[in-house]
């Protein structure tokens, strides 16, 4: 299947031979569906909390003792789709034609003041003539201008202030940062995930704000940035699933989607960690609300922490974990008094008091085990994993993965995020719980990364790798197959205890194409 100059090329990126073959072997058998049991809705998959109830999770938050917090911010990539709309109408007008009235791109030239990198100076007065749509779409999208269409969203002037500061949407969320992710000395720890192409325009744009806002928020910024490796990168195939190669004959690999990015996050040591998209971001008169609900989070992780750790050490204690493995193989008489152990009253009460928290709380139902030690260690591997709670929103019809129950593997239950393309919609009962879904993901997720002994888990174990994607792509027109790793909120986390919590519209202000920056969230007043 592949040359020797194809295999120095996959060895040069640090992945391997047998990787490459195993992502062609991938695209030919595909990914197996998610079977589905119902959608996560209120009362059964989604908490939904009253005030006095948010209250005091964003209380146990701040009281809490936590080893360390991070803020985790997806920013990777071009803002090239944020500007779709528009380039194809610089083309039309490049073409000699004109674009529609209620067009997007129409739209944008009509409200060019309205945004935050508006400047007179380099736009002029938007007229109704072809040559001013053509010359504002110009200096927006090119090289002419501000070169939009080719920077990350992250560097780009999202927010416009009445006293005339203008921020981007790194800078908000650094705003954001100090508010509910700062420690107790006063720093706030932030990852962000970029490009390596990108990262100058990154550290210009956190140097033109970084002592400002110190001074302003008491706040000292610890700014990490970070690249997804190349090495995750993975094969493209043709229609016939066999290695796409380019005009020169090489081998084409594609970045392999955010689920790449647990291995970033597999290197952060902090034990809480806020995961946050670049693009949703907020006016920070609307950041009363977002902290509130992102402190209800934290403080519902914090929550489930503490109460999965409290029956770990329980555990530990009725049972006498760790002192059978302990005793010689010449003495079997106290190795099966300690067996014998499992079967007490004391320890199957236990049990049972965790199946029902396991089910009541995070919809996790526990398959039949064949006796009690079984039992024991069955329950201890579904409470020692990493932890995640996530912010879920009612559906308004926005893009995003959705939130249900699904079988797993070992026939026991779990609270997914699925994507559309995960879900066999030919099937009846998989079809029926799309429908009757209720809410969506926002990528608004809080995570626990350390277990109950205060090590960190190696994420890497709790990834589902048969929850990946495969997407239709094109490269300099030529049809392809990219292969997407599992979702970093997807497949990358399917082996996490999960707990959704739904949190309210005003905290979901994304910006997906270039006119969401109209919506109220992102203009002044």
């Amino acid at each position: 299947m592949f040359t020797k100059e194809d295999i120095r090329q996959i060895e040069s990126r640090g992945s391997s031979v047998a990787s490459a073959q195993s992502q062609v072997e991938t695209f030919r058998k595909g990914f197996p569906w998610m079977k589905i049991v119902a959608p996560a809705t209120p009362g059964k998959g989604i908490c939904v909390l009253s005030d006095e109830e948010a209250a005091r999770a964003a209380e146990y938050y701040d009281s809490a003792e936590i080893a360390g917090k991070c803020k985790f911010v997806p920013a990777s990539g071009a803002a090239s789709r944020m500007f779709k709309d528009l380039f194809s109408g610089l083309d039309r007008l490049k073409a000699g034609e004109d674009i529609a009235e209620d067009s997007p791109a129409a739209r944008f030239v009509a409200e060019i003041a309205r945004f935050a990198f508006y400047d007179r100076e380099l736009f002029g007065t938007p007229e109704d003539t072809a040559e001013s749509r053509r010359k504002i779409l110009s200096k927006t999208l090119t090289e002419d201008g501000l070169n939009y269409g080719a920077k990350p969203k992250g560097v780009l002037k999202f927010h416009r202030y009445p006293d005339g500061e203008v921020r981007t949407a790194f800078a908000e969320h650094l705003v954001e940062a100090q508010n509910y992710m700062r420690n107790p000395d006063g720093s706030a720890n932030i990852v962000v995930t970029i490009s390596p192409e990108h990262r100058q325009l990154f550290e210009d744009a956190f140097a033109e704000v970084k002592d400002k806002f110190e001074k302003r928020y008491g706040v000292r910024y610890n700014i990490t940035f970070t690249y997804q490796d190349k090495a995750t990168d993975t094969i493209a195939v043709d229609a016939q699933n066999r290695p796409f190669r380019t005009e020169d004959g090489r081998l084409l690999f594609r970045p392999a989607g955010h689920g790449a990015l647990i291995y970033n996050l597999n290197g952060i040591s902090e034990e809480l960690v806020s995961i946050k998209n670049i693009d949703n971001v907020a006016n920070e008169r609307f950041l009363p609300v977002t902290a509130k609900y992102k402190k209800v989070l934290l403080g519902k992780a914090v929550e489930l922490r503490d109460r999965i750790f409290g029956y770990l050490k329980e555990l530990d204690a009725v049972t006498g974990e760790g002192m059978a493995q302990a005793l010689p193989p010449y003495i079997p008489s106290l190795t099966q008094r300690y067996d014998e152990r499992y079967m007490s009253p004391e320890v199957q009460n236990l049990c049972n008091d965790i199946e029902n928290f396991l089910l009541n709380e995070l919809c996790i139902s526990m398959p039949y085990a064949g006796d009690c030690k079984t039992r024991v260690k069955n329950l201890r591997e579904k409470l020692n994993r990493p932890i995640r709670v996530c912010g879920m929103v009612k559906n308004q019809g926005e893009p995003g993965g959705g939130p249900f129950i699904i079988a797993e593997k070992d026939g026991s239950t779990s609270l997914q995020i699925l994507e559309g393309a995960q879900i066999d919609k030919s099937d009846s009962q998989a079809a029926a719980a799309l429908a009757a879904a209720t809410h969506f993901n926002p990528v608004d997720i809080v995570c626990c990364l350390h277990d109950y002994k205060g090590g960190s888990f190696d994420l890497l174990k709790y990834v589902d790798n048969e929850a990946g994607f495969i997407s239709s792509k094109s490269y300099q027109g030529r049809e392809l197959k990219a292969l997407e790793l599992p979702g970093l909120w997807n497949g990358s986390m399917s082996d996490w205890n999960t707990l959704f919590v739904e949190v309210p519209l005003e905290t979901f202000n994304p910006v997906k194409v270039v006119l969401d920056l109209l919506r109220p969230a992102h203009q002044a007043e």
